[in-house]
């Protein structure tokens, strides 16, 4: 594995690429352009969207793909803090008809309309499903309340009060959407672990990427099942309080 060298066809690709497409392994070649191109090495970006590209020499790309210009250029600072003194000296260039990013930002304003419709897909299916997550947690738990009629009035009947009864219900139903949430991220978190790829609209070129969970993602996660739970399990655990002692007796 090595870089490639220049005035040749040589090719490095990032290892989304080499993940994602068959036959794509050192010292294979691959016909673009018109042209072979041997694979000399394999780059780990770390995740980054260089992990989806191939790197050759410039001019021979130029050549085969027939381009006059460069479309882009992308260079390491030294440190973060050295960004604005780049920005200033490019732009106050005259030669230079060039806008400078950061990165990230390059990224993110590519892939704008592609991560809006991902949101706004993610975001209808969390809303159905926490619908019927929550109508899911008030049968179930209004079926507990219904097995359970003759416990609910021994207990009204040893001296526990309305509220103890709902907060046990409700506790049940917090309970069992903590364990649902924990398990949720768990089966999540094995979405890590694979490429996904889509086309980058404003390129029209393939990206690929990895979903990344963070203790920000879980934490709201486990928030959201616990609301959810509390939804779902409010009603039936207010239905078990209201049970009098008569009620039970006779239900039971």
């Amino acid at each position: 594995c090595r870089g490639e060298r220049r005035g040749t066809t040589e090719i490095i690709v990032g290892q989304a690429v080499a993940h994602g497409f068959a036959n794509i392994s050192l010292g294979n070649t691959l016909m673009m352009a018109g042209r072979e191109w041997t694979i000399v090495g394999i780059f780990d970006a770390q995740r980054s969207g260089f992990d989806s590209e191939i790197w050759g020499d410039g001019d021979q790309v130029m050549q085969s793909f027939r381009r006059t210009v460069y479309s882009s250029i992308v260079f390491k600072l030294t440190n973060v803090e050295a960004f604005g003194g780049v920005t200033k000296a490019v732009l106050e260039d005259p030669q230079l008809q060039l806008d400078v990013k950061l990165e990230q930002r390059f990224y993110a304003e590519q892939s704008e309309g592609m991560t809006k419709f991902i949101k706004l897909l993610g975001l209808s299916l969390s809303v159905i499903f926490s619908i019927g997550a929550i109508v899911g947690a008030m049968i179930t738990m209004f079926a507990a309340v219904a097995s359970r009629i003759g416990e609910i009035g021994t207990l009204r009947a040893l001296g526990f009060r309305r509220e103890a009864v709902l907060i046990a219900f409700l506790g049940e139903a917090l309970g069992l959407s903590l364990v649902g949430g924990l398990l949720g991220l768990a089966g999540a978190s094995v979405m890590q672990t694979v490429n996904i790829s889509t086309m980058n609209m404003a390129t029209f070129s393939e990206l690929a990427f990895r979903f990344k969970l963070t203790w920000v993602v879980g934490v709201e996660t486990i928030a959201f099942s616990l609301l959810m739970g509390f939804l779902g399990g409010f009603v039936p655990a207010w239905r078990a309080g209201k049970l009098s002692i008569i009620e039970c007796l006779r239900q039971a």
